[in-house]
């Protein structure tokens, strides 16, 4: 990822829509899945910052390893005090197979080109022990390509169908798939396809301060999306793809 970016992450990952409202869609489709289940040691392959990573340790009091290439990256989430910090790149993990009871990778196999993306999800499975979950977050539709996508170093979208198949090729039987970030559909398209084009700006982050009236309005369609997903319904087509599915024994 454009190592830019990292100072827009850190700056926005608490309190900004996107970041709240997916998490609380991402916890709702994890519910589910791990209760009862033993999980004690957890990998977020591509942290990023390690704010995440966090979220997880307080929320399910796992024990989170987190793993990020870009240094950049890993000194903010050293100032965020986030514990057990590893440089490393996703596709060649530092760590015995059958290490982790899950593994998650969010916003990660789109930094990868387009068909290489089995490299890293075969080693994402081979560090995770028979049974164990695997939860992956991807960016979705080429059409829905952006200046944020090109600033942060952004080189394929995902479809429902090609990311069932590269995960299904490592051996993981998909327990959910479903888009999200649906509602707001139709606006992310007229500005990618239309708005944007118009002003031909060069690349940007997507993370630019927004008045907090306009950020609260965002982050209610992706409330309400939670809500449809907590009701077992799946979203057709959306801006983004969340894939849970289990190492098969």
């Amino acid at each position: 990822m454009n190592p830019a970016e990292f100072h827009y992450l850190a700056r926005a990952e608490e309190g900004y829509w996107w970041f709240r409202g997916m998490r609380r869609i991402l916890f709702t489709l994890l519910e589910p899945w791990v209760r009862g289940r033993r999980i004690e040691r957890v990998l977020e392959a591509g942290c990023g910052t390690g704010h995440f990573a966090g979220d997880l340790e307080r929320r399910y009091r796992w024990r989170v390893v987190p793993v990020d290439l870009a240094s950049e990256g890993l000194a903010y989430g050293r100032f965020l005090g986030v514990q057990r910090l590893v440089q490393a790149d996703i596709a060649q993990l530092p760590f015995p197979a059958a290490s982790f009871d899950a593994v998650f990778s969010l916003d990660v196999l789109v930094h990868f080109p387009a068909g290489a993306e089995g490299r890293p999800l075969a080693e994402l499975v081979r560090v995770l022990k028979p049974g164990g979950l695997l939860v992956l977050r991807t960016a979705a539709l080429d059409i829905l390509r952006s200046r944020h996508s090109e600033f942060t170093g952004e080189r394929q979208r995902f479809t429902a169908g090609r990311l069932r198949r590269a995960v299904e090729r490592c051996d993981v039987r998909i327990l959910r798939m479903t888009y999200a970030n649906s509602l707001l559909l139709p606006v992310a398209l007229a500005k990618f396809r239309i708005w944007e084009p118009l002003l031909r700006k060069p690349p940007a982050s997507g993370l630019a301060p927004i008045p907090g009236w306009l950020n609260r309005s965002l982050e209610w369609p992706l409330r309400v999306e939670a809500g449809l997903l907590r009701m077992g319904l799946h979203l057709p087509v959306g801006q983004s793809l969340i894939l849970l599915g289990e190492k098969r024994a």
